[in-house]
């Protein structure tokens, strides 16, 4: 009897472990290894398709993200025509946004930041990337992995390019309350990352 009860106690235990890993990105369109996602912006819409085969964690962590709404209202807060467009972090008040935590950088994976690769943000420690993210609009060899850690790529646009190419043109400065260069002057902002249906 003790022994079954213990059995018992332990499938339990498994199962909400399970259950607590799979809330990790992992779960959503498991079986797809490229899944697509659509960025609505208020100067139009991206489509990317993401990289899981090659980043699988920033990948499942972008997900996460998109699935619990958490890039809705935020705003693109570093514009540099030929360069980047990053957002990601940041609400329309300038609020930082909470995060799950850290990810591990995966920029060895083979992907380069080539001209509209989506790439993780992070500070200069090379694992401190979590929920900001970047368009490379240039081919930046310099944020490939080289000595030094890189960038991890995740994604490429595969629709609205001319969307993308607006954005990275318009006027910046720097933001008078927190002296941020490159700061767009009208917000351009993210109202939602949708995840798209698998395609078959």
């Amino acid at each position: 009897m003790f022994r079954s009860i213990f059995i018992s106690i332990l499938l339990l235990v498994s199962s909400v472990s399970w259950a607590a890993v799979k809330d990790d990105g992992s779960q959503i369109q498991a079986d797809n290894y490229y899944p697509r996602v659509k960025f609505e912006t208020t100067m139009g819409d991206i489509i990317v398709e993401l990289n899981r085969s090659k980043a699988p964690l920033a990948v499942n962590n972008f997900l996460r993200y998109a699935l619990k709404r958490g890039y809705e209202g935020t705003i693109f807060h570093r514009v540099i025509a030929d360069f980047v467009v990053q957002g990601g972090g940041y609400d329309e008040k300038f609020a930082t946004l909470g995060s799950y935590g850290n990810i591990i950088n995966e920029s060895g994976n083979g992907l380069k930041n080539q001209k509209y690769s989506l790439a993780m943000a992070r500070q200069n420690d090379p694992h401190s990337a979590n929920r900001q993210f970047f368009f490379n609009m240039e081919d930046n060899v310099s944020l490939d992995p080289g000595r030094d850690w890189g960038y991890t790529v995740f994604g490429s646009v595969v629709e609205g390019y001319e969307v993308l190419d607006k954005i990275s043109l318009t006027p910046t400065d720097i933001d008078p309350t927190y002296g941020w260069p490159d700061v767009p002057v009208e917000k351009v902002i993210l109202n939602k990352v949708t995840i798209l249906p698998m395609q078959f």
